[in-house]
């Protein structure tokens, strides 16, 4: 029965371009903001990315917490919106924050954003881990 339906999908995106651009527009959105993620977070690079509000808190962590660093473990695509659950560590050494960043984009670009902010803990309450 699976099968069936992936050779369904594959007809209907073969059959029509439009359905195909569409069904390639979450990789897209996918790697836009795994770009700007890149250069905003990783390289603090404020000049590449970003209105005022985004260039203060990259001036933050910049000045603060030079050595931060932000690893992606996995990026999500659902319509206009991409979320990354990300392990952000400020200060090497420290356990750091797992974070749930949401992003919503029109036409290609990161319009909105929120997220949600965890720290670490020392022992998880079950043995699933963070990540």
């Amino acid at each position: 029965m699976r099968m069936l339906m992936l050779a369904l999908a594959a007809m209907a995106l073969a059959a029509s371009p439009a359905l195909a651009a569409d069904a390639r527009q979450p990789e897209r959105d996918k790697k836009t903001v795994v770009d700007f993620y890149e250069k905003a977070l990783n390289q603090k690079d404020f000049d590449a990315e970003g209105p005022e509000g985004l260039r203060a808190f990259l001036g933050f962590l910049k000045e603060k917490f030079p050595n931060s660093r932000s690893e992606i473990k996995r990026v999500f695509a659902d319509g206009d919106y991409v979320i990354l659950h990300v392990h952000a560590v400020r200060e090497p050494g420290t356990r750091g924050n797992a974070i749930v960043d949401i992003f919503r984009l029109e036409d290609g670009k990161i319009v909105e954003h929120w997220d949600v902010v965890q720290p670490i803990p020392e022992k998880a309450a079950n043995p699933n881990g963070m990540f």
